[in-house]
């Protein structure tokens, strides 16, 4: 490669690998419970959460094999969804599968405060993003608004857990807070090109792609 070639960023692979598994569950759960009927709700839980935990190997394999690499964030996220998805088919309780993402916002939320703390932009290599010329007090921006976006995630989800139906919170799951994801990864492009990013002749879901929580 060049050396002054740009590193392709996956993008828009790497948002249809977060959003993919999400996706498998949501329609499997839903066509399970059309299947057997509202009598049998477990049935329609397991069979989608196995069909959950199914989609997130191979996201994780396609991502290795397509881009070269796993992020720390589909790796771990895959590690979440398979460890709480075996305790729901396990236990037949939903709550553990419900609970997860309030666990993966809560770590990363942590875990860039702490690097915050240290003067140092840990999304940059949570992500392993390539934004071309971004300095890094554009960095230390972006991984400061993140880490509040994944606190009020957190919280948001612990809210929707407590207070909606498993339906009703799937729903806003998958549509809604993938959309809210989206919409704030592409609401800080802006800032970010006041820092030095550059985006070439026009911008493409790879800058939004690549920074886009794990929607698991």
């Amino acid at each position: 490669m060049p050396a002054d070639a740009k590193p392709a960023h996956g993008g828009t692979l790497s948002l249809a690998l977060d959003f993919g598994p999400l996706l498998v569950f949501f329609l499997t759960y839903k066509g399970a419970g059309w299947l057997w009927g509202a009598a049998n709700p477990i049935t329609a839980m397991t069979v989608g959460t196995a069909a959950f935990m199914g989609a997130i190997v191979i996201a994780v394999i396609i991502s290795k094999v397509k881009l070269g690499r796993v992020s720390p964030m589909l790796w771990l996220s895959a590690l979440l969804i398979l460890f709480f998805g075996g305790l729901t088919i396990y236990f037949h309780d939903q709550s553990f599968i419900q609970i997860k993402p309030t666990i993966i916002y809560s770590f990363f939320a942590l875990m860039l405060f702490a690097g915050l703390l240290r003067g140092k932009p840990l999304l940059k290599y949570l992500l392993q993003a390539a934004y071309d010329g971004l300095s890094e007090t554009g960095w230390l921006k972006l991984s400061r608004n993140w880490a509040l976006f994944f606190v009020a995630m957190a919280i948001a989800n612990e809210v929707m857990r407590r207070s909606m139906s498993f339906d009703s919170w799937l729903a806003v799951k998958v549509w809604g807070v993938t959309i809210v994801s989206v919409v704030f990864a592409a609401a800080n492009i802006p800032m970010l090109m006041r820092h030095g990013l550059t985006l070439g002749d026009s911008l493409d879901s790879d800058e939004v792609g690549e920074t886009t929580p794990p929607q698991g």
